[in-house]
């Protein structure tokens, strides 16, 4: 309890990933009158600033980074210290629950939720499952999940599993409200392309000659903003500059949602708070994901917006400067196809996720 409300405990930490639909769940809740802490770990400061929370809880944490027996020690020894100290926490704080969103900063504390018996949620994120989530799956109370069949093969696991979709931060459902606008056929053509929270170099790479590809006609048209990577912000300017284009380049797009409902096209990766944006803003995009992740997390993404027809999916290795000026120069004329695109992109989003989680936390936390 928390001056008098059920108090419930979020645990996310480590990206914005996992953070953000902690905060759209923090929303819901502190909406609904119910207390909302934080726990996390150090890495989660560059995100989790504005987190609506009653109180941030920082607990030691650490991912698996290697096989070897001293980097496996170290882990362990972290994860111990850390659970010992959740232990502690949840002693004092009491929370009616514990929600957990991925990433090894949730297994101290859903780890010692388990201990003490209180109950406890994961939420996956991502079409598949990740590996924190994976070793509390068979260990919590109940899993949500962001997209059908994620667990589907596991039987004891999909008991106790219900589809929520992915919560989105209160802006995003704000962005939501704007419609889809298809570009008139010699009209401007917004463009926006990022590659998530950390950036991609390959972005700065392919995007800017792929631009120089195309019908000088269809260049006059368009007006890009592009996200890069601090060290690649004036490579990509000047790249612009070379073909007579004045686009906006910069290393963090403020107020992303409400530039992503006033695109016209996004090229981006397909990380688990990308795609639900896209879905929940319903805007067309080309996706391009992260090729190296372990789970192929972001080719799961990916693939849900795929099969709803909201997305064009370009693997990395197909992702080259006339490709993408190929695919750009087919959808700028075809102005339908873009509009059945948003149109098909939101129809796979889950705008009141937020809602829908809220609710299993109150009732598994008997709230």
């Amino acid at each position: 309890m928390s001056g008098g409300k059920p108090l419930v405990l979020l645990a996310a930490g480590g990206t914005g990933g996992h953070l953000f639909p902690a905060e759209a769940l923090a929303s819901a809740l502190l909406d609904r009158g119910i207390a909302v802490d934080l726990v996390t770990d150090e890495r989660a400061e560059r995100y989790g600033g504005k987190f609506p929370a009653g109180a941030r809880h920082l607990i030691p944490s650490a991912t698996v980074r290697g096989r070897d027996p001293v980097s496996l020690a170290r882990t362990a020894t972290t994860l111990t210290v850390g659970t010992l100290r959740a232990l502690a926490l949840l002693g004092r704080l009491k929370p009616a629950i514990v929600v957990g969103f991925g990433g090894y900063p949730t297994v101290p504390p859903l780890l010692a939720a388990t201990l003490r018996r209180i109950p406890t949620i994961i939420h996956e994120q991502n079409g598949v499952m990740g590996r924190a989530n994976r070793f509390l799956a068979p260990r919590v109370t109940a899993i949500a999940t962001s997209f059908p069949g994620v667990i589907e093969r596991d039987r004891n696991l999909a008991a106790k599993a219900t589809r929520t979709g992915n919560p989105v931060r209160p802006a995003v459902a704000a962005a939501a409200a704007t419609h889809y606008m298809a570009p008139a056929p010699n009209g401007s053509l917004r463009l926006i392309i990022f590659g998530g929270s950390q950036g991609a170099r390959v972005m700065a790479d392919v995007v800017p000659p792929a631009i120089a590809r195309l019908d000088a006609a269809l260049r006059a048209r368009l007006t890009i903003l592009q996200q890069a990577r601090d060290e690649d912000v004036e490579r990509v300017k000047a790249a612009y500059a070379k073909i007579g284009l004045v686009a906006e380049v910069v290393s963090f797009i403020t107020l992303l949602p409400m530039r992503i409902a006033a695109a016209h096209l996004i090229v981006s990766r397909s990380g688990a708070s990308t795609v639900a944006e896209l879905a929940a803003i319903g805007r067309p995009s080309i996706l391009v994901p992260l090729p190296h992740a372990l789970d192929q997390d972001q080719l799961a993404n990916a693939r849900v917006l795929q099969k709803a027809g909201g997305a064009i999916l370009l693997r990395q290795d197909d992702f080259t400067p006339d490709r993408l000026a190929q695919e750009i120069t087919t959808l700028a004329a075809a102005p339908d196809r873009l509009a059945a695109m948003a149109a098909a992109a939101k129809s796979a989003g889950a705008i009141d996720a937020a809602e829908r989680l809220a609710d299993l936390v109150m009732k598994v936390g008997g709230i």
